[in-house]
């Protein structure tokens, strides 16, 4: 089912405009294969960047598991393609929540899971993860992968997911970070297409948990996986650059040459952090 909740910000219309895109769209899914849109976890540098996204849904998912079966639900902010709440659905069988702003995306959402029979476990919700749609304690669990980088308010999207978290729940989230002593301007040319002005740090989401009463916070510490993924994405651009320029406009194959190495050096010089942050809800 579809709900329309959301009272969009300008960084929120950024967002939605930006996925909603036919030339983000087509980038998306032939270079990511269209399931799973965020940094990979590499086990070698040459690995396809599906299977490596892949595996990183799996260790956000490792840090939800004894909170996930059937009966249970879970809460997936920023879901994409979905490519996260189907895999939670499969792996645990329990009820997933997928809350996005695109409506391209969610359209496509829907018609994957009705294919592999999973739309009675997975609802797609078109809205806002900075006003949740959904009462206090609701979800036994709430992931988000690579979705907070474009929030321009997240202590607030931060605050809603604790609030509809269950006591004992958990919540793990990857983000594309800032390292601690890195100026936001030296960040600006990469992050110019997020529709925000800076990123956030380790240490802000480690403080805003703890402002919110989480316990056990952490943060699983993958940042060396940054250079291999922008290195590998921009490798695949330029090696699948003629059949992309047949699908998406030039003007965007020609930003993507140009802004996936700034990503890269940013990466290269260690002015990101990447990785899963996660705590729980005092039962």
């Amino acid at each position: 089912m579809s709900q329309d909740t959301s009272t969009p910000g300008a960084g929120e219309d950024a967002t939605r405009r930006y996925y909603d895109s036919t030339d983000v769209d087509a980038f998306y899914r032939s270079i990511w294969g269209g399931e799973d849109i965020h940094t990979g976890i590499y086990l070698r540098p040459d690995e396809p960047v599906a299977a490596a996204s892949r595996r990183t849904v799996a260790r956000v998912a490792d840090r939800l598991a004894d909170r996930l079966g059937p009966g249970r639900s879970v809460l997936d902010l920023g879901s994409g393609y979905g490519g996260t709440a189907r895999y939670l659905a499969e792996r645990f069988g329990c009820r997933v929540v997928a809350l996005n702003l695109s409506a391209a995306q969610n359209a496509h959402h829907r018609a994957t899971n009705a294919e592999r029979g999973l739309a009675g476990l997975v609802e797609v919700v078109t809205g806002s993860f900075h006003d949740i749609p959904f009462t206090d304690g609701h979800f036994d669990a709430v992931c988000s992968l690579e979705a907070l980088c474009h929030s321009d308010d997240r202590a607030r999207a931060l605050g809603e997911a604790a609030r509809v978290l269950a006591p004992g729940g958990a919540l793990a989230f990857t983000d594309i970070m800032a390292a601690e002593d890195t100026p936001a301007e030296a960040l600006r040319p990469a992050v110019s297409r997020l529709g925000v002005d800076t990123l956030a740090t380790p240490s802000s989401y480690h403080r805003r948990l703890t402002e919110l009463a989480l316990t056990d916070v952490g943060f699983d510490d993958h940042s060396e996986q940054l250079l291999t993924h922008y290195t590998r994405l921009t490798a695949e651009t330029h090696a699948r650059e003629g059949e992309l320029r047949r699908t998406v406009s030039g003007a965007y194959v020609d930003h993507l040459l140009e802004n996936l190495p700034v990503w890269a050096e940013a990466a290269r010089g260690g002015k990101l952090r990447w990785g899963v942050m996660h705590g729980r809800r005092a039962g």
